[in-house]
């Protein structure tokens, strides 16, 4: 199960591809715990990918490393697990985002959105 990150604890930045890899496995759900293989098959049908099992296997020891996913092996396979849930990774990417551009102003993100620009 997802665990709920601890207020004072800072979530590292993921790469574009450790982020499809993560989003992969959110999708698969927070109790659904896959292989290598599994996770190398959905990633590459969910984002028209052609990964071979070894790029997967490197971010799957990154995401790991980073605290994202935990590892432990069941039989010959290695299993991994979701540490961190979407819903934290959202609400924290949000974060640091209006943070950085809009001085952490939420109103001010939100002014952004309805300042759409119409090509002519």
């Amino acid at each position: 199960m997802a665990r709920k990150k601890e207020k004072n604890m800072q979530m590292q930045e993921l790469t574009a591809c450790e982020q499809l890899v993560m989003k992969t496995l959110w999708d698969a759900g927070v109790e659904e715990e896959l292989g290598l293989m599994e996770i190398s098959q959905r990633v590459n049908a969910a984002y028209h990918k052609e990964w071979k099992p070894q790029t997967v296997s490197t971010f799957l020891a990154r995401l790991v490393k980073k605290d994202y996913l935990r590892s432990y092996r069941q039989g010959r396979v290695f299993i991994y697990q979701v540490l961190i849930s979407e819903e934290d990774y959202v609400r924290e990417t949000a974060e640091q985002f209006i943070a950085f551009w809009h001085q952490g102003s939420v109103d001010a993100f939100l002014a952004s959105l309805g300042k759409r620009r119409v090509k002519g």
